[in-house]
């Protein structure tokens, strides 16, 4: 939403939302920050997200976009809403690349500079004299060049009251670089052939002796090296969405006065024409107009086998056209296309939050200044004990470096974008991290059948002819007459017709009988189909009742006054839906059969996927599937809904959690917590599988996080732990939860 758009919502009164690009967050509680001077403003509600460097806030009335920033700014970050989008995807921003040069530029100069400082202070074997104040030349620019981010930000914080990671980082350094220099030029540290050796743990040591260059240089490339690799993860996670917006074409061939004329997409209008050749994408949603092909959508819905379409079919914008000539009317353009959607579903899922990330959001805010308390406590106790200032110095700078939440930041946005987007890639949109929670708990999945289990069209199953009688003979006569009219019944017995027995002819004086059936004239003879008949064979009638007792439609043909044969009509089952069924069962699942189809079709259906009879509720209106809903749950289970209907949108909003077919209704795909892209049951649990396996890793991320926190402070306090070392520990665990997050890239 623009800034306009925005005010003048607020302007008339009503709730409107604004995402801001926020600038300067270095951490977790840097995020909290932000968050928690938005949501102090009256009608303000804002989530921040520390691996987006978003803010989507929901405002009221009396709020302006412009007091929004003013309050980022206040609190010492930048804040911008983002560009509109454009036709085509633009590459990165020459702000973003200066960025990454400059953090690649500091790491790689201070770790260049820090290396010597490391050896040396750590192999006594490696030291000539006066080795020391080549130490302090080469470690002094590590430290104020080098950790100049750190100190600008915790200055920055400073003024503003607030202490974040960024504050332990500059403290633990800067302490340690004092020290040294106070060593240096006013104890005997500078003395020629002072020696100093390296030790893991605190010892207890002459103060005036002591110098920690090591320290100081060696933990500001090693959190430069983790924020770096860090940076480098968070694109990589992101860069399924960035994929996802980059799929559609970037211009199009339209039609204009017989003529084809290129433009770019972003001025395709709805009701336009235009040519997708064999190879190009087809370049926004709309209606085949002519032509035959094979569609590829395996790019959108993860389906590798391509779909055959014609006049009358929809096709979807990113898709390729891998055989024919289409011309294209397109019917959705740009945020309205299905793509455009997509991203935007996946977009908003990543910039939410899962309820453990405001758990860890809660404790990232008050961590920073209780560690600086527990290393002032540590110096304190340290000095009363052992009367060393040196050990105790040690001891509590380590507690500095040791505790900044950088993991604890990272464990939820990194695996939650990485889910998302392999999600996206594999046709499943999950709308939000709440989802997450929803598909560990379910244990009851309520499936529709109709265009869910069951493919929503009306097919011709099986052909009974009567004695003497010929298949064929039957079908193109039957067939003809059928084509002639509009109930899909009809249209299911025409169209088996024509496939199994070749071009149907003419029909003659072609009648409808209300309620009974069809009659007509067609090759001379007059042909009936329907309930037109009064006497049937004994063969016909078996085929009658065999047919009503597998759910199908049975419908009588035949001509001169005799019944020739008995057509069985229904509602298909998908091949995949059996397959999709077993699937569900395995994840601990009990799948339920919902229908507003009479009980002998519903339970055919459900004996044909392996669903137990006692499971299956028929005859239920539209309005009932929410009672359903209502029910099981009311029995204690917690209840999952797959449906595609405008009726089935109450239902999905009802159940724990909603699964949309994206070939349904925008209302379903609306009500809905989790859209399948393909019609294809098996991605239900595809989708279950992966919003797991992603709640899994947010766990594992965050158990992570905060357990190396909670064992490694009292490890730091107790002085059994070098500052270095606990440096480089705190850079590599933020950059073992991000690597943790990006296995689910390999989620198949």
């Amino acid at each position: 939403m623009t800034s306009t758009t925005a005010e003048t919502a607020t302007a008339t009164g009503t709730a409107s939302e604004v995402e801001l690009l926020i600038g300067g967050m270095t951490c977790a509680s840097c995020a909290a920050r932000v968050e928690k001077k938005l949501n102090r403003m009256e009608g303000v509600s804002a989530s921040v997200n520390f691996a987006t460097e978003k803010a989507k806030i929901a405002f009221g009335e009396g709020v302006r976009v412009a007091d929004l920033i003013a309050t980022v700014e206040k609190t010492g970050y930048t804040a911008e809403e983002p560009a509109p989008p454009r036709p085509e995807p633009e590459p990165a921003t020459p702000s973003e690349d200066a960025e990454q040069v400059a953090l690649r530029q500091r790491l790689l100069v201070s770790a260049l500079l820090a290396a010597p400082v490391v050896l040396l202070s750590m192999i006594p074997a490696l030291q000539f004299d006066n080795w020391q104040w080549l130490c302090l030349t080469l470690a002094a620019p590590v430290v104020v060049w080098g950790g100049a981010p750190f100190h600008r930000a915790a200055w920055t914080n400073l003024r503003h009251g607030a202490a974040t990671m960024d504050t332990l980082v500059s403290v633990g350094t800067l302490a340690a670089f004092g020290w040294s220099l106070w060593a240096l030029f006013f104890g005997d540290a500078g003395m020629p052939g002072m020696h100093d050796e390296f030790r893991f743990t605190v010892a207890r040591m002459d103060g005036a002796s002591t110098i920690y260059l090591e320290v100081a240089s060696g933990v500001v490339a090693l959190i430069l090296l983790g924020r770096s690799l860090e940076a480098r993860s968070k694109r990589r996670a992101g860069a399924a969405l960035k994929a996802l917006m980059e799929l559609g074409a970037k211009d199009v061939a339209i039609l204009r006065d017989g003529r084809e004329v290129r433009i770019p997409v972003a001025s395709l209008a709805v009701g336009d024409r235009f040519v997708v050749r064999p190879g190009e994408k087809i370049a926004t949603d709309g209606t085949v107009a002519e032509g035959v092909s094979a569609v590829d959508a395996s790019m959108l819905t993860g389906e590798s086998v391509p779909v055959e379409v014609g006049p009358g079919d929809q096709v979807t914008g990113a898709t390729v056209n891998a055989a024919g000539r289409l011309v294209v009317e397109a019917t959705r353009v740009g945020a309205d296309t299905q793509l455009a959607r997509m991203a935007k579903l996946v977009e908003d899922a990543q910039n939410g939050k899962a309820e453990v990330q405001r758990l860890a959001d809660r404790v990232s805010a008050v961590f920073v200044p209780v560690v600086i308390l527990i290393a002032l406590a540590t110096f304190g106790v340290w000095l009363g004990v052992t009367g060393d200032a040196v050990a105790a110095f040690t001891a509590a700078v380590a507690v500095l470096i040791i505790a900044c939440p950088c993991a604890l930041g990272l464990a939820t946005p990194t695996a939650l974008m990485v889910g998302t987007g392999r999600g996206a890639q594999l046709g499943i949109l999950i709308k939000g991290p709440e989802v997450l929670e929803s598909t560990r708990r379910v244990d009851t999945i309520v499936l529709d059948k109709t265009g869910t289990v069951t493919t929503g069209r009306m097919t011709l199953q099986a052909v009974y002819v009567a004695d003497g009688e010929d298949e064929k003979e039957l079908l193109r006569l039957a067939g003809a007459l059928e084509h002639a009219s509009e109930h899909p019944v009809a249209r299911a017995v025409a169209a088996g017709a024509e496939e199994r027995a070749g071009t149907l002819p003419q029909v003659e004086h072609f009648e409808n009988v209300p309620g009974r059936g069809v009659r007509g004239r067609v090759n001379g003879r007059e042909v009936a189909v329907g309930r037109l008949y009064d006497a049937l064979p004994q063969e016909l009638t078996r085929a009658v009742r065999e047919a009503e007792q597998q759910g199908r439609t049975a419908v009588v043909a035949g001509w001169e006054g005799r019944a020739r044969g008995v057509l069985a009509v229904a509602d298909a089952v998908k091949e995949t839906s059996a397959e999709a069924v077993h699937g569900l069962r395995a994840l601990g699942l009990t799948p339920v059969l919902l229908t507003g189809d009479n009980r002998t079709v519903a339970e055919a259906v459900a004996k044909t996927v392996g669903i137990d009879a006692g499971d299956v509720y028929a005859e239920v209106l539209p309005e009932g599937k929410v009672d359903v809903v209502r029910r099981l749950r009311a029995e204690g289970r917690a209840v999952a809904m797959v449906g595609d209907g405008v009726n089935d949108a109450a239902a999905l909003a009802t159940a724990d959690l909603g699964l949309a077919m994206g070939t349904g209704t925008d209302a379903a795909i609306e009500a809905s917590d989790l859209t399948l892209v393909r019609g294809d049951l098996r991605v239900a649990a595809d989708a279950i599988r992966l919003s797991r396996r992603t709640l899994a890793t947010i766990k594992g991320n965050l158990v992570w996080a905060f357990g190396y926190n909670v064992a490694a402070l009292p490890l730091a306090a107790a002085g059994l732990l070098n500052p270095m070392i606990a440096g480089a520990a705190m850079a590599f665990s933020s950059v073992f939860v991000v690597t943790n997050s990006l296995r689910l890239r390999r989620f198949r």
